[in-house]
This record gives structure tokens, C-alpha cells and sequence, in this order.
């Protein structure tokens, strides 16, 4: 027979193996003992799972484990783990720089997404989203994720260029266009300027975002749709990012 003091023992080792955060293989810093002081914009540390299967089964490219390949892709997902998740630079496991701040204030979906078009142009108005809308707008519209990889390096450290692919499955709403079910995709040129320790410096992005934009306008207008449950869901040239 357990004694009560067996069973307590049992239900607090029990309890302290829970709060265990498992360790995603594809984003560093994600384990309770790298992020001991850190706060996080939920609360908690994120999981990726979704994501991450989304990602092994779409992706096009395998690469050898300790590649220079597989390094950088893990070092973008890793950034951008932070950027989304946590709200203090303090935290961050990359250096600070003069645009971080406002980089980490804006979301890293307005920041990419912002531009010069003309207002009638501009089917993602970056100056009206906040942090969390712009979040909403993309967690919306691919509710499986929307997943990232490496296509292929062109340059080793300290200055890294490299070819990229975003995707996922417009499976939700976007803003007031109905899901269309079918995969969204775009293709991208990116450096990382990074330290002795492969920590992220500096980051330029350049893409065309109407590769993202065209995917979602193919859905019908939600009142074409009539798609009421949707609707209730819901409340160009080359775009370039640099954050320091």
C-alpha cells in the first residue's frame, strides 16, 4: 500500500515533469533553462508543432544535419520565434540594434509587408494592423501554419545570402475573402549578417509580395461567398526589410 507521503512525493515529480518544455529541434532557445527570466507575449514559451509538420511534409529541400544549410534555416526560425514571441530585446538570444525596437514593436508580418504603393494598391495596409491583428490576419487565413525553408545558400558567415520558400494552405478567411483550400507560396532573397557565434546582426528581406497577396485575392468576396461563419471569423514592387 502507498503511504501519503509516497503519493505526494509521486504527484510532485509528477508535476515537475510537466512544466518540462520539450525542445524544438528547428528553433533554439525554446527550453525552460534558456529562458529562465524570460517574458513571453503569452505567458508561456510557444509551441510549433502544427507548423512543424506542415513543414516536413511540404518541404523541398532535406538538408544534412550540421549544414550550413540547415544552420541558417534554423537560425531564421529561431529569430523569428523571438521576434513573434517574445517582447523585450533583453530576451532576445540575438544582438540589439537601432531598428529592433520598432521592428519588435510592429510584428515582423508589418514589417514585411509594408510599402509605397498607393492606398487603392495596398491590399495589406501594414499602417492600420497592430502587432496582434496582423498575427490574426495570417493565423486566419492558414490555420495549419505557414511554413518556411531554405532553398539555397549562396555565402557563408559573417554575411549569409540565401534563397527562400514561405507556404502554407489558405484554408480560413482572409480579411473579406473566402478560403480557397489551395497552397499559397512565395519565393524570396534574404542575408543575415551574423557574429562569431552565428548570432543574428543585421537581416534584409526582399520578395515580391503580391506572390502572398494574389494567393488570397483568388477567394471569393465572403458576401459572394455566403460564407456567414467565415464572415464572422473576421473583423506589387519588391518589399525590402532591414532590421538591425
Amino acid at each position: 500500500m502507498t503511504s501519503t507521503k509516497e503519493k505526494q512525493e509521486q504527484e510532485e515529480t509528477s508535476l515537475s515533469s510537466s512544466k518540462v518544455v520539450t525542445r524544438d529541434k528547428y528553433r533554439s532557445f525554446l527550453s525552460e533553462e534558456d529562458n529562465t527570466n524570460t517574458i513571453w507575449r503569452h505567458g508561456v514559451p510557444p509551441t510549433y508543432d502544427d507548423v512543424n509538420l506542415l513543414f516536413q511534409q511540404g518541404r523541398t529541400k532535406e538538408w544534412a544535419k550540421g549544414s550550413l544549410e540547415e544552420i541558417v534555416q534554423n537560425a531564421v526560425k529561431s529569430w523569428e520565434m523571438e521576434l513573434s514571441h517574445k517582447i523585450r530585446l533583453q530576451d532576445f538570444k540575438r544582438r540589439e540594434g537601432l531598428n529592433g525596437e520598432e521592428t519588435l514593436r510592429i510584428g515582423s508580418y508589418n514589417a514585411l509587408m509594408k510599402n509605397s504603393l498607393p492606398n487603392e494598391f495596398q491590399y495589406y495596409k501594414a499602417e492600420e494592423e497592430t502587432f496582434e491583428s496582423s498575427h490574426e490576419v495570417f493565423r486566419s487565413a492558414f490555420p495549419r501554419g505557414f511554413a518556411w525553408e531554405v532553398i539555397h545558400v549562396y555565402s557563408g558567415p559573417p554575411i549569409i545570402a540565401f534563397k527562400f520558400r514561405h507556404w502554407g494552405f489558405f484554408e480560413g478567411p482572409y480579411k473579406q475573402h473566402a478560403p480557397t483550400g489551395e497552397m499559397v507560396q512565395f519565393y524570396g532573397i534574404a542575408t543575415l549578417k551574423v557574429d562569431e557565434a552565428l548570432k543574428v546582426e543585421e537581416v534584409e528581406v526582399y520578395y515580391d509580395p503580391a506572390e502572398l497577396i494574389a494567393g488570397f485575392l483568388k477567394g471569393k468576396p465572403i458576401s459572394e461567398s455566403g460564407d456567414e461563419d467565415s464572415k464572422s471569423k473576421l473583423e506589387c514592387p519588391f518589399a525590402k526589410l532591414n532590421v538591425k
